[in-house]
């Protein structure tokens, strides 16, 4: 079984997280620059067997595809280019910022440590890919 990479791609930075092998544990990765994210991408492949590839889609209020859809669909299309051979998955991202936020603040982390927006991208990666994996044990 190979692993579950989860991507919350933005505009400057792309935070990333990953299951174990079992898929039973999510855990952040890094956070990269978005200019970097290809060639990231191809050695992480090419040292670890990844099964899926989650991507967040952001959505409105109205469950509507959000104004930063348009810069995560040309990234999206490369990315089913690039890997035919996994499993590419849109799973919504909606209060994942928010939701890292809080569990920085739950998690006692000092204020500067709750601005270092790469970390908020890893933690938001971490999260989409928890929902996943809930939402899929939950639709077994």
């Amino acid at each position: 079984m190979g692993r579950i990479l989860a991507i919350d791609y933005g505009q400057k930075r792309v935070g990333l997280a990953v299951t174990d092998s079992l898929q039973l544990i999510a855990t952040g990765l890094e956070t990269v620059h978005v200019k970097d994210i290809w060639e990231y991408l191809k050695k992480y492949m090419e040292k670890e067997q990844v099964e899926t590839i989650v991507i967040g889609e952001p959505k409105d209020f109205k469950n509507q595809p959000s104004d930063a859809s348009r810069f995560i669909e040309p990234f999206v299309n490369r990315l089913r280019k690039s890997y035919k051979n996994k499993n590419i998955v849109r799973f919504d991202e909606r209060f994942t910022s928010s939701m890292a936020h809080e569990a920085m603040l739950t998690g006692g982390l000092k204020k500067k440590k709750r601005q270092d927006k790469a970390l908020v991208d890893t933690i938001s990666a971490t999260l989409i890919l928890q929902s996943y994996m809930q939402f899929n044990t939950l639709s077994k």
